[in-house]
């Protein structure tokens, strides 16, 4: 059945059409915000007029407010009427406060991974980073070798939260990244520190297929410790 194509007119008089279209265009003006921090495009703790923002990422102006107060909500940005954005700036104190919630989230989510996760599931990623070890005690740290490293931390921290089994927790943590993210802009990744975080979600891992939820627990706050005072530099 050949599609048919709906013209500027036609949406204009049909109301229900623009109304669908909003929440994809301010969707779209939402990620291309969150894109411009993480590729610095928008430097952090920047302050923008909206006719700047705008002609920057190529949006209108009710899309753009739309996301900025989701964006205001989730305290990534402050709006100052008829004055500027400002956005959140990625410094001290948000490394420790984004660090301080996952691991009151997170720790919990050890536990019941420990407790009542899949066997299989646990065993798997253990496999994984084993091998990601080995490769990098062999050889350098590449792009390929970054991915993966990317990929276990999704794996891990995805089914550390998906344990609890509870939307909001999830909801929280798909926002939290956003900080998370943010604040590790500036790290640099070496060998050396990745085989440390490697190592640090073996021990996790190790103690939730042992069924162990205090040694997964204390675990998990002993990466955190780690991976804040990497992004601090004192690590």
């Amino acid at each position: 059945m050949p599609r048919t194509k709906i013209s500027a007119s036609a949406q204009k008089r049909d109301p229900a059409i623009g109304e669908e279209a909003e929440p994809r265009l301010a969707e779209k003006a939402y990620r291309a915000i969150l894109q411009g921090l993480f590729d610095r495009t928008i430097p952090t703790g920047a302050e923008v007029s909206q006719n700047d923002l705008m002609k920057l990422l190529g949006v209108t102006v009710q899309p753009l407010r739309d996301a900025l107060r989701t964006l205001e909500t989730e305290g990534l940005v402050t709006i100052h009427a008829r004055s500027c954005i400002r956005f959140i700036k990625a410094d001290l104190e948000l490394s420790r406060s984004t660090y301080h919630f996952r691991s009151l989230i997170e720790r919990a989510g050890a536990r019941a991974l420990a407790e009542t996760g899949d066997a299989a599931e646990i065993a798997a990623m253990i496999a994984d980073h084993r091998d990601l070890v080995a490769a990098l005690e062999q050889g350098d740290l590449g792009l390929v070798e970054q991915e993966r490293l990317g990929e276990l931390e999704e794996r891990l921290h995805g089914a550390l939260i998906a344990s609890l089994r509870n939307p909001l927790i999830e909801t929280t943590a798909r926002r939290l990244k956003n900080y998370v993210t943010l604040v590790r802009l500036d790290r640099l990744v070496t060998k050396p520190l990745a085989l440390r975080t490697l190592r640090e979600h073996l021990d996790i891992l190790e103690a939730c297929a042992d069924r162990e939820a205090d040694a997964a627990e204390a675990a998990l706050a002993t990466h955190f410790q780690q991976a804040l005072q990497r992004i601090l530099g004192m690590a």
